[in-house]
């Protein structure tokens, strides 16, 4: 089912790609063991991109979490960065996700979770919000779990891209989406790949620094920048210096800039 896009006005101008600084998108801090960017959605200029309802980095202090609360019509990915996440849902499935793991949860008509860091150490995710496709409805709730190494991945000039969602992932989707988690080594780089006809391209630097050459400019990247680019985008590559390294996922998703 299409889902409308909808941006902030003036907020994104009609070029093939532009670049945002983190600073761009607010982080909020509701209560002390929080914290949240959200690039897409909540209080963002951006509310949603076709289909997608949210994409934020969410920090979640040693024994703190949230405990059983609802969803329904959703299908929501969670790829942990840092330490480790517990789940429980009403479906059965129970279970921690440690950094380098990627969940999925299909909420169908009805579903009560909780997400809690029973640790000692800081928890780090960033969790998509994907409203489900029509055709889907009257499916039952259920989740999916994987780790790293069941993941596709792809290594060239010292950055190595996991194949999340789509394009041979044996992640379950019911979502129109692609979605790419890639890491760039010291003195690495990776080429830029460009939408294809029918999507546009969301990049979220998740971790590290490095920069962006984008039509003979470049552009310095940090840690909760934003990329976006049409299909009609010039080749850009992200590299790193000797001494950082930089993470980022690739959302590519039904067209959204016009």
């Amino acid at each position: 089912m299409f889902q409308p896009t909808v941006i902030e006005p003036s907020f994104i101008s009609p070029a093939s790609f532009q670049h945002f600084p983190a600073a761009a998108f607010p982080t909020i801090h509701p209560i002390h063991w929080l914290h949240s960017h959200f690039a897409v959605g909540g209080w963002s200029p951006i509310q949603r991109l076709s289909g997608m309802l949210t994409a934020h980095m969410t920090s979640i202090a040693p024994h703190n979490g949230f405990t059983w609360h609802p969803h329904r019509g959703l299908e929501i990915y969670t790829w942990v960065l840092e330490g480790t996440i517990y789940h429980e849902d009403t479906t059965g499935g129970k279970g921690e996700i440690v950094a380098g793991e990627l969940q999925r949860m299909f909420s169908g008509d009805w579903i009560e979770h909780q997400e809690l860091n029973r640790t000692d150490k800081e928890a780090r995710v960033i969790q998509i919000w994907f409203a489900a496709d029509r055709q889907f409805r009257g499916v039952q709730p259920h989740y999916q779990q994987l780790r790293r190494d069941q993941l596709p991945a792809q290594t060239s000039s010292g950055a190595t891209t996991y194949t999340l969602i789509g394009d041979g992932s044996p992640m379950v989707q019911h979502v129109n989406a692609r979605l790419t988690a890639t890491f760039v080594e010291p003195n690495g780089s990776a080429a830029v790949e460009p939408p294809r006809s029918n999507e546009d391209l969301f990049i979220y630097i998740t971790d590290g620094a490095g920069s962006v050459n984008h039509a003979g400019n470049t552009t310095l990247l940090g840690q909760y920048d934003v990329i976006l680019a049409r299909p009609d985008t010039q080749p850009a590559t992200i590299s790193t210096a000797a001494n950082s390294d930089l993470r980022y996922m690739s959302f590519y998703l039904p067209t959204f800039l016009n």
